[in-house]
């Protein structure tokens, strides 16, 4: 039975014949737009960023008008994300759900050379070279700050994002079978990521007051879906870790009020996917915390 805490089976003004990102992602910010939608840290840096869904609709906005209006990029062109862990890596994820085009994930060359645009962050420069289209570099440095010196070849986000306007509307609608993500090998439609996003809130008991906490990354349906299109789908929040210190697990969890967690499912309740150490490979799904 559909747990009653979470949006209907489809948003208002969204139905399962057009469903698409954007309409998710409007309810959401519906349910409260001051509310938090994601926290994030870096154990090395030291780095805490806050977003609300405010915040990242505007994050969204900007990469949206930078895809579709700087980059010239069209629904269906394809776009190669080799981000890590790390929260600019799922407004990219939106952003590209929100212009139509396709995000592509994982490391895989051939999707890279056949990519319209690839986005990379530091470790992934040499990688994304072999994109004969628009390449973006994001430096992922705190408070998202530009690039001491930008590497050759590369536009850099933090250089062209913030001028990009606060407000996006797709120049056309972004429908249910429009391709929205390639991972494993594999394609999805929009409407197969917005029925398979609120499928899995319902199963894992998501609500609109969930606080998820995930240490792995986006390079992988299993990872996209655990740590951020099911939190979305419930209207729930993500607190995202990066370089996790365990030892600082059980009282960041307790400041951030978790509630629930992603772990690998084949390890069973007391182990996490690679938010705590693992791999992060195998079936993830979301925990609720006792």
């Amino acid at each position: 039975m559909h747990n009653s805490k979470l949006f209907p089976p489809y948003p208002l003004g969204v139905t399962a014949a057009n469903s698409s990102f954007p309409g998710l992602w409007r309810a959401a910010l519906a349910q409260g737009p001051s509310r938090p939608f994601l926290t994030y840290y870096d154990d090395h840096t030291g780095e805490r960023v806050e977003l609300s869904y405010a915040t990242t609709d505007n994050w969204v906005a900007k990469t949206a008008n930078l895809i579709q209006d700087e980059l010239a990029l069209a629904p269906g062109d394809e776009v190669a994300i080799l981000l890590p862990t790390h929260w600019q890596t799922p407004i990219w994820l939106l952003a590209c759900w929100a212009a139509g085009v396709v995000a592509s994930v994982g490391e895989d060359p051939a999707a890279v050379e056949r990519a319209a645009a690839v986005v990379a962050g530091p470790d992934s420069l040499g990688e994304a070279l072999a994109c004969r289209g628009e390449r973006i570099a994001l430096a992922l440095r705190p408070l998202g700050a530009p690039f001491q010196q930008v590497p050759e070849g590369f536009t850099d986000y933090a250089a062209v994002a913030p001028s990009q306007p606060d407000a996006f509307t797709p120049y056309s609608p972004v429908e249910a079978d429009a391709p929205a993500l390639i991972a494993d090998g594999q394609s999805w439609t929009q409407g197969e990521m917005v029925k398979d996003a609120v499928d899995a809130a319902a199963r894992w008991n998501l609500t609109a007051g969930s606080r998820v906490l995930a240490g792995c990354g986006f390079a992988s349906r299993p990872e996209i879906r655990a740590a951020l299109t099911s939190e979305l789908a419930a209207g729930a929040s993500l607190v995202l870790c990066r370089n996790v210190d365990p030892a600082r697990l059980p009282g960041r969890m307790a400041a951030e009020k978790v509630n629930a967690r992603v772990t690998s499912l084949g390890l069973g309740q007391g182990q996490s996917a690679a938010g705590a150490g693992g791999t992060g490979e195998g079936t993830l799904g979301v925990l609720l915390v006792d």
